[in-house]
C-alpha cells in the first residue's frame, strides 16, 4: 500500500524531533525555523532565580516551576506545531502539569512563561510572543537584557497579546491573578 508523501512541515517536524543537540543546548522549532541556543550564562540564570524566589514567596496560588519542559504551541500558517522551551514556566500546583513523561507538553493550564533575552533576542521579542499568545498562555514575562527592561504581556487574542506593560530594571511590574503581587526588578541592575 503506497504511503502518502510527507509535507514539508512534516519533514521539518520529523527532523527537529530527531535532533541530538549537545548537552546544555536547547533546540526549539519556532514558526518553521529551528533555533538552537547555547547554555545560558550566569546573569541569565540569576534573573530566573530572582523571579522564581518571588513567585514562591508571594503568589496567591501555589505554583509549580519548570525551566526545562517543552511546550507544544499552535503555529501560524502552514508551519508545523511550534515547540518552545521557555526559560521558566509556571502552572498551578493543583494541575500537576509537569508529571507528563513526554518531553513536549500541551500549554493548557500554564499560567506564565518567562523568557530572558540571550543570543537571539528577536525570537523572544517577536516570534515566541506570538507563539505564547496563540497558546493561549495568559501571561508572558520578557526580561530584555539589551533594553534593561521587563515587559509583561497579557490578555492573549489570536497571534498577540492585547495588553503589555514595560518597566525599566529597578521598577516593579504587577503580576495579576493567580500571582497578585508586584515583581521587584531592582536585583536585575
Amino acid at each position: 500500500m503506497p504511503h502518502e508523501p510527507l509535507s514539508q512541515a512534516d519533514v521539518l517536524l520529523e527532523g527537529f524531533l530527531a535532533l541530538d543537540t549537545p548537552e546544555g543546548f536547547r533546540a526549539e522549532l519556532i514558526e518553521g525555523e529551528i533555533i538552537v541556543t547555547p547554555p545560558p550564562d550566569g546573569d541569565h540564570e540569576d534573573y530566573i532565580s530572582v523571579i522564581l524566589k518571588q513567585v514562591i514567596r508571594h503568589a496567591t496560588t501555589d505554583m509549580d516551576f519548570s525551566g526545562n519542559k517543552g511546550l507544544k504551541l499552535r503555529s501560524g500558517g502552514a508551519c508545523p506545531k511550534n515547540h518552545a522551551i521557555p526559560d521558566a514556566t509556571f502552572a498551578p500546583t493543583a494541575l500537576r502539569l509537569y508529571r507528563s513523561a513526554e518531553p513536549w507538553m500541551p500549554c493548557e493550564g500554564v499560567a506564565l512563561v518567562v523568557e530572558v533575552t540571550s543570543s537571539k533576542p528577536a525570537a523572544d521579542r517577536e516570534a515566541k510572543r506570538h507563539c505564547y499568545a496563540r497558546g493561549p498562555i495568559p501571561l508572558y514575562l520578557l526580561v530584555d537584557r539589551e533594553e534593561s527592561s521587563v515587559t509583561l504581556f497579557s490578555d492573549p487574542e489570536g497571534d498577540d497579546y492585547r495588553q503589555h506593560c514595560t518597566v525599566p530594571f529597578g521598577k516593579a511590574v504587577r503580576l495579576p491573578e493567580p500571582f497578585s503581587f508586584d515583581l521587584e526588578t531592582a536585583d536585575f541592575i
